[in-house]
This record gives structure tokens, sequence and C-alpha cells, in this order.
């Protein structure tokens, strides 16, 4: 294998941090470039946010994690092309990883003018920069790119529907990413994960908000019948595809879908959280229309062109994250306070 020199743009966030600290594992040269302002530290400065300590707590470990790794933070608005140009004249990536987002449908679809300008405007300076180099460029899109699944199940090749901002947006990006490739002869890959959770995650996806919920004894809110299918992705999982599309030739111009690969109810992730919070009182909450109906995303394109393998089901995967949760929680002494 031969090792790489890699840029991760937007890297300090939940998937960048784990996927930062797996490259460099590999052996990877390492580098990340983060304003730490889009849901993260520098976001976290209100007083009144939910769960302010624990998430506070949870990026510094983040921080922690990345310079007991040997990993460099570069604090830097990746939407400065001008700052970015000397980033990219400086560290000579041959491949960038594109993560810089705003990563949540339900504030995308609250504040369209910050989900555009942190996630197209910094994905165009990041084009920008890599227009005139061989430089395989890496985005990370979204499975709300389907929109509502037509089947149970989607692959690359359906037809991509997006419902809201956030969805558009991401569908948007792959279309810039594929225009720079037509234009420039730039190589990439797109990556459609879907429904992640694991550590260090302060996104507030669902499997992470009903840990929280339930360890403080709060009750748990499911959007609709809890029937719906998600095809829950451990983050171990999504960042292994990941690193295998940096140094398999298989990935250069092609989309994939990084998944488990099974659709699986939002119910049966709550009964795995029951059975580790037994008095947890389930409340079902009318269904958010804005939010597609999905189910399983097919991952043989993953499997057959990278030698993809997921390895974490529900059952495997939520009950490890419950576990650091727990961990988590008790060492910060949250228990206590």
């Amino acid at each position: 294998m031969k090792l790489k020199n890699i840029l991760l743009v937007g890297g300090c966030g939940f998937i960048g941090h784990n996927l930062a600290i797996k490259l460099k594992k590999d052996g990877h040269k390492v580098t990340i470039v983060d304003s730490l302002s889009v849901n993260n530290l520098l976001a976290f400065t209100d007083k009144d946010i939910k769960n302010k300590k624990l998430y506070v707590s949870i990026l510094n470990n983040r921080i922690e994690l990345l310079k007991e790794n040997g990993i460099e933070l570069l604090v830097f608005d990746s939407k400065e092309s001008s700052q970015m140009k000397k980033i990219f004249k400086k560290i000579k990536p041959n491949i960038v990883i594109h993560l810089a987002a705003v990563s949540h449908a339900a504030k995308s679809n609250k504040d369209p003018h910050h989900t555009f300008d942190n996630s197209l405007r910094t994905l165009e300076s990041t084009l920008d920069n890599v227009k005139d180099g061989n430089i395989h460029v890496i985005y990370l899109s979204s499975s709300m790119v389907y929109g509502n699944f037509k089947q149970d199940q989607v692959d690359e090749n359906s037809i991509c529907e997006p419902i809201g901002i956030y969805g558009n947006l991401k569908l948007a990006g792959e279309l810039m990413i594929k225009s720079f490739n037509q234009v420039f002869g730039m190589p990439y890959t797109i990556i459609r994960p879907s429904a992640l959770y694991g550590e260090r995650c302060v996104s507030r996806r669902v499997g992470q908000i009903f840990i929280e919920n339930a360890i403080q004894n709060f009750d748990i809110n499911i959007s609709g019948d809890g029937e719906e299918k998600l095809d829950f992705t451990y983050i171990e999982d999504l960042v292994q595809g990941i690193s295998l599309c940096c140094t398999n030739k298989n990935s250069i111009n092609q989309i994939f879908n990084i998944t488990y690969g099974r659709g699986r109810k939002i119910n049966e992730l709550a009964d795995i959280l029951i059975k580790n919070f037994p008095s947890t009182k389930i409340i079902y909450t009318d269904r958010d229309k804005l939010m597609p109906k999905r189910g399983t995303l097919l991952n043989e394109k993953s499997k057959d062109l990278l030698k993809f393998k997921p390895s974490f089901q529900i059952e495997q995967g939520y009950t490890k994250y419950i576990e650091w949760y727990k961990n988590f929680w008790r060492q910060q002494n949250f228990y206590e306070n």
C-alpha cells in the first residue's frame, strides 16, 4: 500500500477526527483544517445550550486524541480560499477529503444561509485549490440525496430527489465535484453514508439523543411510529470504507454507499437502548414531513470494488457506543453534577 499525504477539510468533526486517527494509524501523513466554528468548540459558547458541559468535554477529548496521535490541526476558515491556497502549497496533499458542512437536516432547514455558507462555499474553496493539480478529492455526501426511497432499498444508480435544504445542498455538492472532473480532470470519489452513530458525536443524531436522554432519565421521543427503517452505520465501518477509497484505484470517479447495508427499524435501536436502560419511556410524536422515508442503502458496489467489509450491525455497534457513553459520563463525573 502506497502511503498518502492527506488533508481533511473540516476534519475535527465527528467523522473527521475518527477518520484522521484511523488514517494516521494506517501510516498516512494526515493534516486537518477546521475553523472549530460549525458544530464544534466555538459553536458551544452560549450558556443556555443543552448539555453544553458534556459537549465541550467531548470536543476537547477529540482534540486530545488528535494530539496523542500526532495529527496536526490547523485552525482556519476553509472558506478563505487565499489562506487555503497557502495551506495547500505548504502541505502538498495528494488526497483531500472534504467534510466541512452543516451536518444536520433540521438545522439546515432553519438556517439555509449558514448551511450554504459552510457547505457549498467551503467546497468551492477546496475545489479552487485542487483544480490545477492531480489531487484526488473525496467528498462526503449523504443518504439524504435520495429523498424518499421509492423501494425499500436504493443503490448508487437510484434517482436522487432530495427533500429540504440539507439533501439538496449535498446533491449540489456532488454536481460541483463532477463538474470539476469534467472541466479539469480532477479525480474524485463521492461517499454516501447513512444514519451514523458512534463515539464523540455531538451532532444530536438519533442514536446519540437516545443515549443522552436515557442516561439522564429523560423520555425518548420518536418521530412517527418507530417502524420506519434506517441503515444505521457505526463510525468504525464508515472510516474503514473511506480509508479504502484513499488507497484503492477502483475508487476513482465513483460514487459509493458506505453503510452497513441493512435497514433497521428505529424501534429496534430503541429496544437495544432499553436493554441498557430498562426504565426508559418511549413517546411517539408526529413525523417530521421534511425527513425522507429511507431504508437500506445497498453496498454491493463498495464490497466488490473496494473489498469493503462492514462489521457492526446495531446489536454490536450500538451496544459498544452505549458503553462508551456510560464510561465517558462516569469519567467526567456528570453523574454527580
